[in-house]
């Protein structure tokens, strides 16, 4: 797996295909970037490269702690530096859930670098933020304060990227626990503050502001909700949306979590549509 220095930590990352535009595909949550990797060659099959990484306390690659934004903002800019290291401009961005996010805000940070934007399972509303905040955040600082470093390091989350990348124990047991709480409050801050945005991380300003053209998938559980893919579809200047891709709910029946399985099946559809959609704007 090839790594490269990014804002001085180990990314690890693949690229899938070996000619053509480029495109990043995120993963949702902090998962690894191997549950794509399928998608990645159904896309690749059409003559594009596709470009998969472990982002930052994600997979095989480095922990760090930047509270000078948002994580979500941290890893756009990681992305940006990793695509300019690989000479991919300009980009397709993608990604499903928390890797959606990272695609609007690369874009949002980066318009000049961003080409167009293929969206899978936005997320959106109270409950999502609410739900999330603790996942993501509240749950390490609670360990933290409990337990120091040593806690943390023996989460579930963290103990997988020991596993994948065992010099990340000895960075985590020497970093300050007053710093990661921070760091951590920080980031669960930056969340919650969406709580009443369209969709979490981006304004209705910042929404319509996009000129990319964007490729939008709705979910249908109650975290990605259709009517968070609906609102975003309308601010999105240039924006094609689809509801239909998994089982179409009614906006009161959602399910309590998305259906990996119903996804994961649907990896080919969502690849026709994204390579029929990157042709219609001549993306080739």
């Amino acid at each position: 797996m090839p790594q490269a220095i990014v804002r001085n930590l180990v990314i690890h990352y693949e690229t899938v295909g070996e000619k053509g535009p480029w495109i990043a595909l995120t993963p949702g949550s902090r998962r690894p970037y191997n549950e794509l990797v399928e998608l990645a060659k159904n896309i690749a099959a059409a003559g594009y490269r596709v470009l998969l990484h472990d982002r930052r306390n994600c997979g095989a690659s480095e922990i760090g702690f930047d509270s000078s934004a948002s994580e979500h903002e941290v890893w756009a800019d990681d992305l940006y530096e990793l695509a300019l290291q690989l000479s991919a401009f300009p980009l397709v961005v993608g990604g499903s859930s928390a890797g959606a996010r990272l695609a609007i805000l690369f874009a949002i940070r980066h318009p000049n670098a961003t080409r167009g934007l293929l969206l899978w399972r936005l997320t959106g509303g109270q409950e999502a933020v609410q739900h999330l905040a603790e996942e993501y955040y509240g749950q390490y600082i609670h360990l933290a304060r409990e337990g120091g470093m040593p806690a943390v390091a023996q989460s579930e989350h963290f103990k997988a990227l020991i596993q994948s990348h065992p010099a990340n124990l000895d960075k985590l047991l020497q970093m300050s626990t007053d710093v990661f709480i921070e760091v951590m409050t920080h980031w669960r801050e930056c969340f919650l503050a969406s709580s009443n945005l369209p969709i979490v991380g981006a304004t209705e300003e910042q929404l319509k502001s996009l000129q990319a053209p964007v490729c939008l998938i709705a979910g249908n559980d109650v975290i990605h909700t259709p009517i968070t893919a609906r609102k975003a579809a309308q601010l999105l200047p240039n924006c094609e949306i689809h509801e239909n891709v998994v089982t179409l709910l009614p906006d009161d029946q959602l399910l309590k979590e998305w259906n990996r399985q119903e996804w994961k099946l649907a990896e080919p559809r969502l690849a026709s549509i994204f390579t029929s959609f990157l042709n219609l704007h001549s993306i080739q």
